[in-house]
């Protein structure tokens, strides 16, 4: 059962990964800019909003090894109509509708299959199963870098869609090979669509959301970035994009050792300084060193949204869990919204890494809030 869990996870994420990749790439190639590449990011961060708290919900409701299967069927089906479709349309049009429809299945799918690792822990740390889960999607997104990169170098984009959409048939056929999965006590009692949540969890999805905020920017400015200022290939997007991965490839790999020197809300904290430390270096470093630059956001990312999902789980029953997760993906989705509104705006007129210096700076100011949080924890009974 879990070797088919990882593989499927593999799979799904560099075709996950892979599709947003080439949808920006093909996006700036074709004249759009960071602008068009903010403007379809914007698209999928409204549709997620509304959708997470729904796929959590669906998540503590049904089969979830059954429902992260479908998601990946529609996947699959949406990737083969982008590649036929962009033989013949617009493709701002046709990536902005394409990543609304796939971001609806991609959140289902990643919200059942996240949810699905509580159950297979089989006594096991939830760490140490987390981290070899996200190692395992963090390596797909590194092969989805290399291999998105090499595809689109002088080739039609509609075949790197096509390639893609094969991963998640292959994602799915590794579910279908696992036996079927126990649905969670309780779930058909739970009610509503989110759980009670105290402080100390809104403190954590706080942490979550800066952190993705600082993922989601990397997303829309890089291949601007990488355009633009580096004067760069695809070939180089796609090593930048690689770089990304392979930090966050580490981060999930140390994150053990980590949480036993360190507890989560600290180790929260120095994640997101060392995110705005890396995003405001990104005005003066050039090739080869933002390849560092960026393989340290990976790494702090990574590591940082691992210890979150590991805390998570730790704290809330299974019975919510997925509600819990659709709830902190929402709040961390409508940050990503204003940095996607920013960019869209004022992206054609200033240089992305002038944006990343304004965020760096929001994170910075951010810290001493969160550890009034952490401060009034340690002084709780």
């Amino acid at each position: 059962m879990w070797l088919g869990f990882l593989a499927s996870t593999l799979s799904a994420a560099v075709g996950r990964n892979g599709y947003y990749i080439a949808s920006a790439w093909t996006l700036v190639a074709a004249g759009h800019g960071g602008a068009g590449v903010a403007t379809l990011l914007a698209t999928v961060s409204v549709v997620e909003f509304v959708a997470s708290p729904l796929a959590g919900l669906a998540a503590d409701r049904f089969d979830r090894q059954r429902l992260n299967i479908a998601a990946d069927l529609g996947r699959f089906a949406i990737l083969l109509t982008t590649a036929c479709t962009l033989l013949y349309l617009d493709a701002f049009f046709t990536l902005c509708l394409s990543a609304a429809l796939f971001s609806i299945c991609d959140r289902v799918a990643l919200t059942a299959s996240q949810a699905m690792i509580p159950l297979m822990t089989q006594g096991d740390e939830l760490a140490t199963t987390n981290s070899t889960a996200f190692f395992t999607m963090q390596f797909g997104s590194l092969g989805a870098a290399l291999l998105a990169g090499s595809l689109l170098d002088g080739r039609s984009p509609a075949l790197t869609f096509i390639v893609l959409a094969l991963l998640f048939l292959v994602s799915a056929g590794s579910l279908s090979w696992m036996r079927p999965g126990r649905l969670p006590q309780g779930v058909r009692r739970a009610k509503g669509l989110a759980p009670n949540i105290n402080k100390h969890l809104l403190r954590l999805f706080a942490a979550y959301a800066f952190l993705y905020g600082g993922a989601v920017l990397v997303t829309v400015m890089g291949s601007s970035f990488v355009f633009e200022e580096q004067q760069g290939t695809a070939a180089d997007f796609g090593y930048l994009e690689a770089a990304w991965s392979a930090g966050s490839v580490i981060g999930a790999a140390v994150l053990v050792r980590l949480t036993r020197a360190i507890s989560g809300p600290i180790l929260h904290l120095m994640l997101l300084a060392s995110t705005a430390l890396a995003l405001m270096s990104l005005i003066t470093v050039r090739t080869p060193w933002t390849l560092i630059v960026f393989a340290t956001l990976g790494f702090s990312y990574n590591l940082g949204r691992v210890s979150i999902e590991v805390t998570l789980q730790s704290r809330m029953p299974d019975n919510v869990l997925g509600r819990a997760k659709g709830v902190m993906h929402s709040l961390a989705v409508g940050l990503g919204l204003v940095i996607f509104s920013i960019a869209g705006v004022i992206g054609e007129s200033v240089f992305p890494s002038t944006i990343f210096v304004g965020f760096g700076v929001v994170l910075l100011i951010s810290i001493p809030a969160l550890s009034i949080g952490i401060a009034q924890r340690k002084d709780e009974p």
